[in-house]
């Protein structure tokens, strides 16, 4: 079976919903906050997609991409992958998580206000650490690479401190992306929420992958949590989680190509 061979849910029909077979608050949950496109309308660009006989290369494939076309992502693709990705599993089927999707002047705007916040020297400050408050040496080398990596990628020296505020500003544009995508959840909401909300993340990235499109999670970005509720109509008691920028990949970029090293199978498990 290939990943295209992988079954989506089918549309619901009049007679599911007379029946009482469609459960809407289940099957519409990832897709009610998505905000409207301005994207043209989705046809059929299935020559596009990149084929994959294997699952496992699909998710070894996957990586941040952090440069993309100035060509717009088709809301029907984007919808597509958002509902496969619900199928996420999570604790007595609650499915938690909530996605906004924001394209266009909204997106434009958007950046504007967050990279204004930059400017100024606004403090970021998330809902929710996203980091761990001390790192060992090998998850600080870890750190350290990954950051120096990139800059490499975009020809600048690895403590080049111009060139990572530039980055960093740079993440609050989406890094050009045509698409972001803004996740949030309950403000009661536990550790095993968030662990569910991630396994649809996951499965969102796979998703994108699969119909040739690249992201990158931002964490940085819910660091601006009060101005993202401000410009998306957030209530005040979501949490934000991270948003994910969206688009085609340039795969012409440099940086595109670099892909920090992983941890070998040694590092991370334990047989017994």
């Amino acid at each position: 079976m290939t990943i295209q061979d992988v079954p989506v849910p089918a549309p619901v029909s009049e007679e599911d919903v007379v029946d009482g077979t469609y459960d809407a608050a289940a099957y519409d949950a990832p897709m009610r906050d998505a905000r409207a496109y301005d994207s043209p309308a989705y046809d059929s660009p299935a020559e596009d997609f990149p084929a994959y006989d294997d699952g496992l290369a699909l998710i070894a494939s996957r990586h941040c991409k952090r440069a993309f076309l100035d060509r717009p992502v088709p809301r029907d693709v984007l919808a597509e992958v958002l509902l496969t990705a619900g199928q996420a599993p999570s604790g007595r089927n609650i499915q938690p998580w909530r996605v906004i999707v924001v394209t266009g002047s909204a997106l434009d705007a958007l950046t504007r206000t967050l990279q204004e916040a930059f400017d100024r020297g606004e403090p970021q400050r998330p809902d929710r650490a996203h980091r761990l408050p001390t790192l060992d040496d090998t998850t600080a080398e870890r750190a350290r690479a990954a950051l120096s990596g990139v800059l490499r990628a975009k020809g600048h020296a690895a403590d080049d401190a111009a060139a990572a505020r530039a980055h960093l500003r740079d993440n609050l544009r989406f890094y050009g992306a045509p698409a972001a995508v803004v996740c949030h959840l309950p403000g009661d909401a536990v550790p095993g929420t968030f662990l569910e909300t991630g396994l649809f993340l996951q499965n969102t990235m796979l998703g994108l992958v699969a119909r040739g499109l690249g992201s990158c999670p931002q964490f940085s970005v819910a660091g601006y949590a009060d101005a993202l509720r401000r410009k998306l109509d957030i209530a005040a008691d979501r949490i934000i989680v991270c948003t994910l920028a969206v688009g085609y990949p340039d795969e012409a970029a440099p940086v595109n190509r670099f892909v920090p090293r992983r941890a070998g199978l040694e590092e991370y498990v334990q047989w017994s």
